[in-house]
């Protein structure tokens, strides 16, 4: 039996200093190398798309070397769901973003101890449900 891919990218902490530093290289490389085309859903308590646009582009002239084909590509698969990680809402937004995505990969660039909270939210949610 093969094993099934993801469907979509869910990375919580997205205006955080580690998505800045290596998320956002480490994307662009995905699909600069890998040819990586599925949504990238980032979840932040203050960052609107246009603002999560800019943080990418910001964090690549410093830490990655913007290519401009692989960062069109990006802001062209990137979504922002803004809210509290401990407001169901938040993820109730991220149900909606995740359309037809069954199957996401949620990674949780946040301090340990929000890891209960969210995947509490993730799983009230139906997230978490067939996710990695």
């Amino acid at each position: 039996m093969g094993a099934k891919h993801s469907d979509a990218l869910v990375f919580f902490g997205a205006t955080g200093d580690l998505a800045f530093k290596k998320i956002f290289p480490s994307l662009q490389g995905l699909i600069k190398d890998e040819g990586f085309d599925r949504p990238i859903i980032g979840v932040s308590r203050s960052a609107s798309l246009d603002k999560l646009k800019k943080r990418a582009q910001e964090s690549l002239e410093q830490h990655g070397d913007l290519d401009e084909d692989a960062f069109q590509k990006l802001t062209e698969l990137l979504r922002a769901v803004q809210g509290n990680y401990d407001d169901q809402g938040t993820y109730e937004k991220l149900r909606q973003e995740l359309g037809q995505a069954e199957r996401p990969l949620h990674y949780l660039a946040i301090p340990p101890s929000m890891f209960g909270e969210v995947s509490e939210g993730l799983a009230k949610s139906g997230c978490a449900d067939k996710a990695r």
